[in-house]
């Protein structure tokens, strides 16, 4: 059943991690490591979550950008709740590097050069998956 909420209704991008409240994907943006912590229940906002949810929300956030750090050891992480396009509850982990299209606007706002090209190696979704059990257990089977 559609639900008309791309976060209900698909993963969200690749999935790298996932229990039985939320979720961890690789975005198909156009900045290397650029991922999404999703909750897995349709909740617009961190405040309709009870405080050990939050908590455990928040949690995922910061071992998802420790283990990014801990790969791509970027210039800065940006962490961003936003949800004005999608109102489904899910924060955005992004590397950045001095050198990126945006830095150091932020990836939504102005461009600022060509980057160069940062492709991912090609175990890094493997990696960064088995990062993520090893910080927060295994995941739940789909």
């Amino acid at each position: 059943m559609t639900t008309g909420c791309v976060f209900c209704d698909e993963d969200g991008g690749e999935l790298l991690w996932r229990d039985a409240r939320c979720r961890v994907v690789l975005t198909r943006e156009p900045f290397s490591g650029f991922c999404r912590v999703i909750w897995n229940t349709h909740v617009r906002e961190m405040t309709d979550l009870p405080s050990v949810s939050r908590a455990h929300l928040m949690h995922v956030v910061c071992a998802l950008e420790s283990a990014l750090r801990a790969r791509l050891a970027p210039a800065k992480m940006n962490i961003a709740s936003l949800g004005n396009q999608t109102p489904h509850l899910h924060w955005h982990v992004i590397p950045r590097f001095f050198d990126d299209s945006h830095f150091p606007q932020p990836v939504w706002g102005e461009r600022q050069r060509d980057p160069p090209s940062r492709p991912l190696p090609g175990d890094f979704v493997a990696a960064l998956s088995g990062d993520l059990a090893a910080l927060l257990g295994a995941p739940v089977s789909q």
